[in-house]
């Protein structure tokens, strides 16, 4: 398995940023985790993360997208246990460089489908971590409640949408915050 590696390795000439657009509207994805972190006050951590996820054999076309944004990173993905081809993952997970590098591509080359809507709670996200507005409580609500609207427009929707009526809370450090 080959480490992760970016734009300095790559030698790929760039796409046309409208297919690049495109591309990112039918396969790219824009999530935001939530997660215990043992060392940080509130003890959560928010992950926000863009990646396309490709087959192996398709791999050039997430090195040319890399190139053509200016930053990311490519990883080896192995399913051998599925029986699955190999897949490569293109992801950018710093709030830094999505601000300046993914954010404006996409502004100047928006996005035409439903990803749209995804794109605009992601990216609010994203600035709001950039300005640390979640080291508030209040912004660190908001950050959640955006995230819930982003996750409802996605293809796990329904499972997302039942947890909390399946005695599976979605926010729990609002039990411990009361504490």
């Amino acid at each position: 398995m080959q480490p992760p590696y970016g734009k300095e390795q790559i030698h790929r000439e760039k796409l046309n940023p409208h297919y690049v657009a495109g591309f990112i509207d039918g396969e790219g994805c824009f999530s935001v985790s939530i997660g215990k972190h043992k060392t940080l006050k509130r003890g959560y951590e928010v992950r926000p993360e863009f990646e396309i996820e490709l087959r192996k054999d398709d791999q050039e076309v997430l090195e040319r997208i890399v190139v053509t944004i200016g930053v990311g990173r490519i990883y080896d993905c192995s399913y051998e246990r599925y029986g699955w081809f190999p897949h490569a993952k293109y992801k950018i997970t710093s709030i830094w460089e999505m601000k300046e590098y993914l954010f404006p591509f996409l502004d100047q080359y928006p996005l035409q489908a439903k990803k749209a809507k995804s794109y605009k709670f992601f990216r609010e996200i994203v600035l709001m971590l950039c300005d640390k507005q979640h080291l508030s409580d209040e912004g660190f609500e908001k950050i959640f409640q955006l995230r819930t609207e982003l996750r409802m427009l996605g293809k796990k929707a329904r499972t997302y949408g039942s947890r909390e009526g399946a005695g599976k809370p979605l926010a729990p450090w609002r039990e411990t915050a009361s504490k």
